[in-house]
């Protein structure tokens, strides 16, 4: 009676295309499983016979029900039924007992999902997110499990609750048992005996079952893609485990934004250089005064560096000079790095977004680029960002320090290598950002340095 393969006919599998991707598989033995907790009760050990019907969604019909009965035990007979819906990633998993007994019987349901503690196809440690548990309640919000911490008995979590849902988590995936709401619930975490399989749960009451009568309780099973339009309708919270952690409140918004510019143009690789674009426009303003400091601070380069030479034996000499230099010249030498500094959490969260959206997965640009969420199979877009920032390492001024100048023109070089297994999506992103950022760098360096050459020569 449990689910132990499901396919998602519109997501193709990370490794072969071909085919489509499986999210309830042997290979990590996951699965939704689920019985009854009570003396002679089915458990999710126990054989089912499915009643004859429809195996197949019949055309025009808008679900499919399979039944499934359990022998009869001590004069009670249960049967659970999964309702498959069309156009929908919900399950309907309900529990029927008919109690033919001499005494009454209040039986518990339980749902869990088991899993192993492989991190899902395509993960790397370069980009890695998170798989395993997560619980939600109305009073705790969203709380991530690791499966170490559950092995270790560390896990904390909510363990009772009259709302909120349980899932399990992985990249651009997840299943999550639905309980009705009001219902009281508890939830569970555990590791398999001897294993690498872990399991969480959620446990409800059946109202008591009086003899010669029937009970029922159902649940939801949401198993599919991380859709944010579709989990927030499923449950409240659900939407959650796309998470951005601490910068929801930033890569919110930008995703909002993102989703509404691909409505517009069609295509995500083309909407990730609108919003790129336009989170430039915003920041335009911080960025030219960041600009600004970085041209004059080059300009002053060559007066700094006879600075170093002449009192290269009077280092408390040597910044007496450089800070008076930065005072008469007007020049704030942390004036380059406080604007980049405002505008970071923006760009991790928009890195958070376009790692974390399923729409990027499959999701094609242009020529080459046939998935924004797979790394550029030509390494090209890493090795135009490389060249993107050699340029601006070119144009920012050389850092006194030769130890320090060596390591900057070696950056290129290391970020270069570490965007050769990231998503093809963020790569464009940063590729884009980092041509805006020469264009408008490059304007204001040669701005500045006409006006220095025009001051020098009035000097003169």
């Amino acid at each position: 009676g449990d689910l132990v393969d499901l396919e998602l006919l519109s997501y193709a599998d990370h490794d072969d295309s071909k085919k489509t991707f499986v999210l309830f598989d042997a290979k990590h033995q996951y699965m939704a499983q689920s019985g009854l907790i009570g003396e002679g009760l089915p458990t999710h050990r126990t054989v089912f016979k499915r009643v004859a019907g429809e195996t197949a969604l019949a055309d025009g019909a808008g679900e499919l029900k399979v039944r499934l009965e359990a022998a009869d035990q001590n004069g009670v007979k249960v049967a659970k039924t999964l309702t498959f819906k069309r156009g929908s990633y919900l399950i309907d998993v309900t529990w029927e007992v008919a109690n033919a007994g001499d005494k009454a019987i209040a039986p518990h349901a339980y749902y869990q999902l088991q899993r192993d503690d492989a991190a899902p196809a395509g993960e790397s440690k370069m980009v890695s997110t998170f798989t395993g548990p997560a619980v939600y309640t109305e009073a705790d919000k969203y709380q991530k499990v690791t499966f170490e911490h559950i092995a270790d008995n560390k896990a904390k979590f909510t363990k009772t609750a009259d709302n909120g849902w349980l899932a399990m988590v992985q990249h651009y995936f997840v299943a999550a048992w639905v309980p009705k709401e009001k219902t009281q619930r508890e939830f569970y975490m555990r590791k398999v005996d001897g294993s690498n399989l872990y399991q969480a749960g959620v446990i409800v009451p059946v109202a008591e079952i009086a003899p010669g009568t029937k009970g029922e309780t159902s649940i939801s099973l949401y198993a599919g893609p991380q859709l944010q339009s579709n989990l927030k309708q499923v449950a409240p919270g659900l939407d959650l485990v796309v998470d951005y952690g601490w910068l929801t409140v930033v890569a919110a918004p930008i995703f909002w934004a993102l989703e509404a510019i691909h409505k517009l143009v069609g295509n995500w690789g083309w909407a990730i250089v609108v919003l790129t674009i336009m989170i430039k426009a915003v920041f335009f303003p911080l960025s030219a005064a960041s600009y600004k400091s970085m041209a004059k601070m080059k300009v002053l380069t060559p007066r700094l560096m006879q600075l170093k030479e002449r009192f290269a034996d009077d280092k408390q000499r040597l910044n007496q000079e450089m800070m008076k230099l930065y005072q008469t010249e007007k020049v704030n030498p942390l004036g380059g790095c406080l604007p980049i500094l405002v505008q970071i959490p923006v760009f991790i969260a928009l890195y958070w977004v376009l790692l974390g959206a399923v729409e990027m997965r499959g999701a094609p640009w242009i020529l080459w680029i046939k998935d924004l969420a797979s790394a550029d199979p030509y390494y090209i877009l890493p090795v135009v960002m490389m060249v993107s920032m050699f340029v601006q390492t070119k144009l920012n001024p050389t850092p006194p320090d030769p130890i320090q100048a060596k390591v900057m023109m070696m950056m290129p070089l290391i970020f270069g290598f570490m965007f050769f297994w990231f998503p093809a999506g963020l790569v464009l992103y940063w590729v884009v950002n980092n041509v805006l950022s020469i264009a408008q760098q490059w304007h204001i360096t040669r701005m500045i340095d006409a006006g220095g050459k025009a001051a020098n020569d009035a000097k003169a």
